[in-house]
């Protein structure tokens, strides 16, 4: 039994480890993966523990394997999060960067916002949560990003 198992575990460990994808917290950085892989960035403003359709998002969507192995092959991830809490408390320089995405990108400072950028870092298009299924919602960045 345990012959079949460990291997099993290991093979799904291996699975979830190679369709993750990192989110990136630097603009620069994110531009600079953008032209070298030649992919669109997907930028998220979040309030990651206090607003409660950012953790839809989240759970529905950005957490599925279907929108991280759609990711992984055509987009870079930026996030910018906006948390409340003590515990989730950003660095300076880390709030710094944030603020100053959102003064460019998300003046109002509405949550949750996804931009799909290009890799100049301009905006082709916006969306936020909706009550879509992680297929639908990866359709609608593709037909985004196709302009």
């Amino acid at each position: 039994m345990s012959k079949i198992f460990i291997p099993l575990i290991l093979l799904l460990l291996n699975f979830t480890v190679s369709t993750a994808q990192e989110w990136h917290t630097d603009i620069d950085e994110a531009k600079e993966i953008a032209i070298s892989e030649n992919k669109k960035i997907v930028l998220l403003f979040t309030g990651s523990d206090w607003c409660p359709p950012c953790k839809k998002l989240e759970k529905n969507i950005l957490s599925t394997e279907v929108f991280k192995s759609y990711a992984k092959e055509n987009f870079v991830l930026l996030k910018a999060d906006f948390p409340k809490r003590k515990k989730n408390r950003l660095t300076k320089e880390q709030k710094e960067k944030n603020n100053k995405l959102a003064e460019r990108y998300n003046k109002r400072k509405v949550f949750p916002v996804i931009m799909v950028l290009n890799e100049k870092g301009d905006v082709i298009g916006t969306t936020g949560y909706r009550k879509f299924s992680a297929e639908r919602y990866v359709e609608l960045l593709a037909n985004i990003a196709s302009f």
